[in-house]
């Protein structure tokens, strides 16, 4: 008897071993869970209301942590701990990807779901502000260019950086660095600007990373990082005259009662101009997905074709209405190709 009951206990054991190894990586949670972006973070909202009514699924969890905090905790790990989905305002980043891959997060899937403007906006009664990157630059970077030297920036009101800017003081709230909207408007606006200096363009040709390291940081005593609650900027603006807000354009869309945006090179920040790239901050909004988590949560599939979907994504859809940009018909299509085929992304060249 002995003999017998050990054999059976070892039988048992290779059992329970195979059907470990032929289960899925992890016990599926039963509700899809995306995180980052807080300019994606309405639409992909939402989304899982639409989808949730739709399927009668469990409503997705979406949180606001900006997009480098939701790529981060989206790269952390596999299993049900780690987000099925990151939100994110800008591409991500050669060292994300690799980061992902160092925690075994491979075969992500990058879908583009539209676009997005960066608004620099005031208070609806404040004063018109016309902006050039390069005075955006002048305003905000820590270190500008002076007589072919970077200095510290000393410039306290905008009407010393060009005739025709309001004799305001410089004060701009804006997203922390772990937002892509941050990360956007620094590239579109801050380096854009400085580039328009010989001395900065000369930086950037020999030695692009020294080129961020100088141009990118912006000033403490001028930019108030706050937070990823862009409706906590429009409601300051409101009570901080002249003051201005940088975020994305669907907040604009939404509080036209209460702030306005500036103008960029002559530009102002439409759907139209947005779209077809003529407002100089304008950018790409996407969501990365885990191929592997794909037939594991429950509705996953489901959720990122409801996300390309004509009726929410394209031309006239609930998320128009909410401020994103459609892309171009072909480009929407193409898209939800992606949705359906889930190729993985390559690695990002920067």
């Amino acid at each position: 008897m002995p003999v017998r009951r050990s054999k059976l206990i070892a039988v048992c054991a290779i059992a329970a071993s195979l059907s470990a190894l032929s289960a899925p990586a992890f016990a599926a949670r039963d509700y899809v869970w995306a995180a980052g972006s807080s300019t994606v973070f309405p639409f992909s909202t939402r989304v899982a209301e639409n989808f949730a009514k739709k399927t009668g699924a469990k409503t997705p969890k979406v949180e606001s942590l900006g997009t480098g905090g939701g790529i981060k905790l989206f790269c952390s790990g596999s299993g049900d701990g780690f987000p099925d989905i990151a939100n994110a305002s800008r591409p991500m980043k050669k060292s994300e990807f690799e980061a992902c891959a160092a925690k075994g997060v491979k075969d992500i899937v990058q879908v583009k779901i539209g676009f997005d403007g960066i608004v620099v906006a005031v208070d609806k009664a404040g004063p018109d502000f016309a902006f050039k990157p390069e005075y955006l630059y002048l305003g905000l970077a820590s270190q500008v260019v002076q007589y072919g030297k970077f200095v510290p920036n000393k410039i306290g009101a905008w009407n010393q950086i060009a005739k025709g800017l309001p004799a305001k003081k410089i004060l701009v709230y804006g997203p922390p660095p772990s937002s892509g909207t941050r990360d956007a408007f620094v590239e579109l606006a801050i380096e854009a600007g400085a580039r328009k200096f010989p001395a900065a363009e000369a930086l950037h040709s020999a030695d692009e990373a020294k080129f961020k390291q100088t141009v990118d940081p912006l000033r403490k005593d001028v930019w108030v990082d706050a937070g990823e609650n862009d409706n906590a900027i429009i409601q300051t603006l409101t009570k901080t005259p002249g003051a201005l807000g940088v975020f994305g354009y669907s907040f604009l869309e939404e509080n036209m009662d209460k702030v306005k945006g500036a103008t960029v090179n002559g530009v102002k920040p439409t759907a139209v101009t947005i779209s077809d790239g003529s407002y100089p901050l304008s950018r790409s909004l996407y969501i990365y997905v885990k191929k592997a988590n794909i037939g594991v949560t429950p509705g996953l599939r489901e959720f990122v074709k409801e996300f390309v979907s004509d009726a929410a994504s394209g031309r006239g859809g609930y998320l128009q209405s909410r401020g994103l940009v459609p892309l171009p018909v072909s480009q929407h299509d193409a898209q939800k190709g992606v949705a359906d085929k889930l190729p993985a992304m390559g690695r990002p060249a920067s």
